[in-house]
């Protein structure tokens, strides 16, 4: 029982659940909201990209668990112990075998599914082995990857509607400000292993000012989802999200230590779970409707 919670806690299985659910909700109240609501929840092809989706995060997070477990031992020590609990050799093996099920499943919805979970596997692990030491561009290849499985989706439906798009550029911001701030927060284990992350290569004031652009350039996509588009009640997110926004700036002038940027990464953390669950409020009357 203990080593389920070790892996439960190596693949992060909370956050794939987050993920699973975000799916589902995009697909439903964004990207098909045309189609009858049972042609989505029950559409085999959907459910394949979803798993595949599932089985390559989990996998992503072992290998990124496998390269990063001497960094991890400094910025999370209890965490790290309690990932330890499972074998290296027992990891890479659960790696290789998700990675061929999400092979698996792409294959029953077509070839370029295969082709396009494929190359999701190996930009996954060219990220952990190579990229992620990189200033600046491991933060851009870190948040282009956790946007990916909804791009499947996105690819799966074929929907081009701007306001898709502007969601897209919000979450786009949204993550690239998380792994900023995670840099800021691990910069003891990264310098302590000689990683170029931004705070240590530029240093922690430019690293701010960093954030401080991004912040302001997540607030423009913010504006036009409350005044340009018809989003229902979910505007009442992004006036949250804005009023956070506002206060992680604030925060962040007087944030210099762990535990002050581990406040700033959750409330980053905070507005991506309370966004999933806020993709009900485009139209509350939706599901009642399409399943009448």
């Amino acid at each position: 029982m203990v080593k389920f919670f070790s892996m439960f806690s190596v693949v992060r299985g909370y956050n794939i659940l987050v993920i699973v659910l975000a799916q589902y909700l995009t697909s439903i109240y964004i990207l098909a909201h045309d189609k009858p609501l049972k042609h989505v929840v029950f559409d085999l092809n959907l459910l394949m990209i979803v798993l595949a989706s599932s089985a390559t995060i989990a996998g992503g997070y072992i290998i990124n668990n496998f390269y990063d477990s001497e960094k991890d031992l400094i910025n999370r020590p209890q965490k790290s112990m309690l990932d330890r609990l499972v074998s290296q050799n027992t990891k890479l093996v659960f790696y290789f075998v998700l990675n061929f099920i999400a092979v698996i499943m792409a294959s029953y919805v077509s070839f370029r599914a295969v082709i396009f979970f494929s190359a999701y596997i190996f930009a996954i692990w060219f990220y952990s082995h190579k990229l992620k030491k990189l200033p600046i561009i491991g933060n851009l290849t870190s948040a282009i990857l956790t946007i990916t499985p909804f791009f499947a989706v996105f690819i799966y439906y074929k929907n081009f509607e701007t306001v898709i798009f502007v969601h897209a550029m919000f979450l786009f911001l949204i993550l690239s400000m998380r792994e900023l701030t995670k840099d800021l927060e691990n910069i003891k284990g990264d310098l302590a292993l000689n990683y170029k992350t931004i705070p240590i290569v530029y240093g922690e004031k430019t690293s701010k000012i960093m954030l401080t652009i991004l912040t302001v350039l997540t607030l423009i996509p913010a504006y036009f989802l409350i005044f340009k588009f018809n989003i229902g009640r979910m505007n009442y997110f992004f006036y949250l999200s804005i009023a956070l926004l506002v206060l992680f700036l604030l925060l962040l002038q007087k944030s210099n230590n762990k535990s002050q940027y581990l406040i700033l990464h959750n409330i980053l953390k905070f507005i991506i779970v309370a966004g999933v669950f806020s993709i009900v409020l485009i139209d509350v009357n939706l599901l009642l409707n399409r399943i009448l």
